[in-house]
């Protein structure tokens, strides 16, 4: 038998450290708690620290996997790592290497093809227009694999704006937007959460849009899964 995905979503922040990996470690746990089956990937993190990486992205994301820490894993989950906390292709270059679009699509493709799942989540880098590789942003890499998005925005004082702007973008280039998920940001001066997501669902323009209180999954998450 072929190995496929039911359902597979590519997720995507409005900015970098936005909420990308607490909305895919969430799903991945709400996935497993139900008794389904769950894979994730992020093919290239910057800002890596070899010496301890637990609460990196790739660690966090095989934590929510239920799934051992070691070199193996970490390799299979992240495969493309840099110290420097920049944009990957510039983070590369510190390191001698030269990261091209081309790389990361094929990667993308070969572990989403090999996936025999419920859910699988492929997680990029920075925001929606951040440089990904040399000669891509995280839009490109997107609209190269053709997946669902998951558009990940925040709460704090601005998101609005960044949040639709990204929206926007996703939009113009034809991918499929399954849900804007407003992430609680935890600034003493983030506006009210829920005013962010009735500001984002009044000018989204039919987007679905789901808030995703800090400490509270379940009921947004299971929106997602079903």
């Amino acid at each position: 038998m072929a190995p496929m995905v039911t359902r597979s979503f590519f997720v995507a922040g409005s900015h970098t450290d936005i909420g990308k990996t607490f909305v895919a470690c969430a799903l991945l746990r709400g996935a497993i708690a139900r008794g389904l089956r769950a894979e994730a990937y992020k093919p290239v993190v910057s800002g890596f620290d070899p010496g301890d990486w637990n609460d990196s992205d790739p660690g966090r994301l095989l934590a929510a996997l239920g799934r051992p820490l070691s070199a193996d894993t970490l390799a299979a989950m992240s495969p493309l790592r840099y110290r420097a906390p920049l944009a990957p292709p510039i983070a590369a270059r510190r390191e001698g290497d030269v990261l091209m679009l081309a790389k990361l699509l094929a990667s993308c493709r070969l572990v989403r093809d090999s996936w025999s799942t419920d859910l699988g989540l492929i997680e990029g880098a920075g925001g929606v227009m951040s440089p990904i590789a040399e000669d891509a942003t995280n839009l490109d890499l997107m609209a190269a694999l053709g997946m669902p998005v998951l558009l990940v925005g925040g709460s704090y004082l601005g998101s609005i704006s960044h949040t639709l702007t990204a929206l926007e973008c996703v939009r113009a280039r034809g991918l499929d937007v399954a849900a804007v998920v407003v992430s609680e940001s935890g600034e003493s001066d983030a506006p009210g959460l829920m005013d962010t997501l009735e500001a984002v669902d009044r000018f989204g323009r039919g987007a679905r849009v789901l808030a995703a209180p800090r400490g509270d999954e379940a009921g947004w998450v299971e929106g997602l899964l079903f």
